[in-house]
């Protein structure tokens, strides 16, 4: 079999039958809905991939996009010996780790079955924030299960919308392969994009790296580099085949969903094992990173097990494809990895309002973008007496001064750096900003600058209102944990479900209510 189309002929029927189950499960999987009212008052298997047109026609674009003088590969964990130069002995029952790149004390505890005090290390280790890169530690062997391997997949950087996309082209890329995706075209909040459009929408609107997109999509469908006969015919490109959800568009939107289970799942220890396509269980190695789980997560929805391993290993796989594609993916890792250092601290930030001014605090901690991204933004509403879904006479202001580097379909992002690249630093999103006197891209703000109007405008919303979250270097990042998020001295606290929590500045407190009634009025004194 050389093929998904192939694959799916000998099993399209199972395929069929568990269809509605997949399209059950995956319309869970939506947008980030902000369901609040104003408050008015306060009271598959390979595919044979055009290999003259990879080698030919893109060699030029690969000599952009790939780093051949960088030759560095990081060599993949060790977990059952002890480091050479450790002053650490080796225990009965116990093995040894080296930190990663985004590792913290709770999630290791939680990927080795272990509580936080008995993860050793010859250095003082913070119990909150980042832990130091390259740093052993001796945990107690408590897994019994069968791991799944731990060889190191796809690097961290090569998932998100970060350093690493550089200046990748998605649109030139595209068109030098000169695949069907050139030729696709889809109707999209009434707007018509070709599929390098599309390719690039979801990418940067779900922080997800356009490259693995790309070759995804290449790997499923051969739409990249070639023209599968009845391409035009294939609704689920991607092979979700969830029933609602059909066409590119739709089936990026779901991948870049599931990538973002895998990834920030396994950066905070609550996504410990794949579920298989037709429902086996198998827990995670403790020591993979956080990119390689986005992967094996990806292919874990799409594949029984009997077919998983396959497009992760040997010569025909995916990691293959994409390094024929893009080069070594792990070269240009070294350039921009590790990123999420032990230093790190959000940025000085006011909230997004004026001074004087009372709002309400509508929406706690709640995902930041899709599905399987970090519990990192927050929703405000002006209290204003105005009627409900209309844009406000408020505004929303810069939180901290910074450059608009995006401003289209309800969403401002504010590049913190300057440096126009939404994949590098701080970056704040602003979401339902309504078109009308929206700032626009390229506009330098200063701290308390008007952004933009709250409104209902873009995704779900039955109240007018502000969603603000923060982005670091491509990735989302929750409200606490390593980086915790503080507005002019409020620490925001999540709660226990979405949409639930605090904020909390000295001896006050204002409690999330979506219906803004009373107590969760704020005013911003400074």
């Amino acid at each position: 079999m050389n093929n998904k189309k192939e694959y799916q002929g000998k099993y399209g029927n199972r395929i069929k039958r568990c269809s509605r189950l997949i399209f059950v499960t995956l319309s869970l999987l939506v947008f980030t809905g902000c369901h609040f009212p104003h408050p008015i008052v306060e009271t598959p298997i390979t595919s044979n991939h055009n290999q003259t047109a990879i080698s030919e026609i893109l060699n030029p674009v690969l000599e952009q996009t790939s780093t051949p003088d960088i030759i560095v590969t990081p060599d993949p964990p060790t977990p059952t010996l002890p480091p050479q130069n450790s002053t650490l002995e080796a225990l009965p029952n116990t093995i040894f780790y080296t930190t990663q790149n985004g590792d913290t004390l709770p999630a290791l505890a939680a990927r080795f079955d272990v509580s936080i005090d008995a993860i050793e290390s010859i250095e003082s280790l913070p119990k909150e924030g980042y832990l130091p890169i390259g740093i052993q530690l001796r945990i107690p062997d408590n897994l019994e299960e069968t791991l799944l391997f731990n060889d190191p997949l796809l690097p961290d950087s090569e998932v998100i919308f970060g350093p690493s996309v550089g200046d990748f082209n998605t649109i030139d890329f595209a068109q030098a392969a000169g695949g069907y995706l050139t030729s696709y075209s889809e109707f999209i909040n009434g707007v018509e994009l070709s599929g390098p459009e599309i390719i690039h929408k979801v990418a940067i609107e779900t922080s997800t790296n356009p490259r693995l997109l790309l070759a995804l999509l290449e790997y499923q469908s051969n739409w990249v580099f070639d023209s599968p006969p009845n391409a035009y015919n294939d609704i689920y490109p991607i092979g979700f085949g969830a029933l609602d959800d059909t066409g590119l568009y739709r089936e990026l939107l779901i991948a870049s969903k599931v990538l973002a289970q895998g990834f920030y799942g396994w950066r905070d220890g609550t996504w410990l094992e794949l579920t298989f396509f037709g429902g086996q269980k198998a827990r995670l190695s403790p020591t993979l990173n956080a990119g390689s789980v986005a992967l094996m997560n990806f292919f874990s929805t799409l594949y029984y097990p009997d077919w998983w391993e396959d497009q992760l290993l040997g010569e025909t796989s995916f990691p293959v494809l994409y390094e024929r594609l893009f080069g070594n993916s792990w070269a240009r890792a070294n350039t921009v990895e590790p990123y999420l250092l032990e230093t790190l601290t959000q940025p000085e930030l006011n909230l997004p309002f004026s001074i004087g001014e009372r709002w309400s605090f509508t929406g706690g901690p709640h995902s930041c973008w899709q599905t399987g991204t970090p519990w990192g933004a927050i929703d405000f509403a002006p209290i204003t007496g105005e009627p409900r879904c209309v844009p406000s006479v408020r505004w929303a202001t810069a939180a901290a001064p910074g450059l608009v580097v995006r401003s289209d379909n309800s969403v401002v992002a504010l590049d913190l750096d300057g440096d126009g690249d939404e994949g590098t630093g701080w970056v704040l999103i602003y979401q339902h900003m309504a078109k009308e006197g929206r700032v626009s891209a390229g506009t330098w703000l200063n701290q308390d600058d008007p952004v933009g109007h709250p409104s209902c405008e873009g995704g779900q919303a039955t109240g007018t209102h502000l969603h603000f979250t923060r982005k670091f270097n491509g990735e989302w990042v929750g409200v606490g944990g390593p980086m915790p998020m503080n507005l002019s001295g409020w620490q925001v606290i999540g709660g226990e479900r979405r949409y639930q929590g605090t904020l909390i500045k000295e001896d006050q407190i204002v409690t999330a209510q979506p219906n803004g009634m009373s107590g969760s009025t704020i005013i911003r004194d400074e």
